[in-house]
């Protein structure tokens, strides 16, 4: 995929950090050394660990430049590293993996989550929140366009670029045996938004670039055109013309034996 879009990013900055916040609060340590912010984007969440524990060494990583390069500014008392978080390990032991909206595009949990796990000190926490919404109308709606002409060639691999997430079950039953405890939760927000257009607008910065970057311009605006219309008749107005999008995100906090 291209470059990410800082910008484009965080015109929803409102309806992302929610998540963030409810994560970080169900982080159970006190005075934790050193933290991975694993897929920090543009800094919005690594602010809050900066600011929650300011005497840790708070590190993010990222595969995107532009985002890199945007957290930086913004978060000053972090460091940050342009890397790709299925490769990267740290150089020694940390207490924190945070990880908000990222491992989604990261494949084979069952062996990525041991491995993250692997990276803690004893006591040290997996705090994960990743978008859970492939079977809303919002997703299945790209899937269902990228498969009509003339997009189907173009787009044949668009819809493997994010991760099937596992279930409550096989995520417990990847992490137990690395945990002295697990907490796992599934939380839909509901975002009241000013049309449907502004549902494609949230998702042209996530979801649905895999599905728009393979397109030259034209087809492009064509695969928008015909998922917009589709999102429309998913998603029904209010009263007074705003629409309720659906985000399911599943959670998980481990603590390392």
């Amino acid at each position: 995929m291209s470059d990410w879009n800082p910008e484009l990013y965080a015109r929803f900055a409102d309806e992302r950090a929610r998540p963030v916040h409810d994560l970080l609060a169900r982080v159970p340590l006190e005075n934790p050394r050193c933290i991975v912010d694993l897929g920090c984007g543009a800094g919005a969440s690594t602010a809050p660990l900066v600011a929650r524990w300011p005497r840790a060494d708070v590190l993010g990583i990222d595969t995107s430049p532009a985002m890199v390069a945007e957290a930086r500014g913004k978060v000053p008392d972090a460091r940050f590293e342009i890397a790709d978080g299925a490769v990267w390990e740290p150089r020694e032991p940390v207490d924190i993996v945070f990880s908000n909206a990222t491992l989604q595009w990261i494949p084979d949990h069952r062996a990525l989550l041991p491995k993250l796990m692997a990276w803690l000190a004893p006591g040290g926490v997996l705090a994960v929140q990743m978008p859970d919404n492939l079977d809303e109308p919002s997703h299945a709606s790209m899937r269902e366009v990228a498969a009509e002409e003339p997009f189907a060639g173009s787009l044949a691999d668009a819809a493997g670029a994010r991760t099937t997430l596992l279930s409550f079950e096989e995520t417990w039953d990847v992490l137990a045996p690395h945990a002295a405890s697990v907490d796992i939760w599934r939380t839909a927000y509901v975002h009241p938004l000013t049309g449907a257009g502004k549902i494609v607008e949230m998702l042209r910065s996530t979801g649905l670039k895999p599905f728009l970057d393979p397109l030259d311009a034209g087809p492009r605006g064509e695969f928008l055109a015909r998922y917009t219309g589709r999102v429309a008749a998913a998603y029904p107005e209010t009263a007074d013309g705003r629409v309720m999008f659906r985000f399911p995100r599943l959670f998980f906090v481990a603590v390392k034996r």
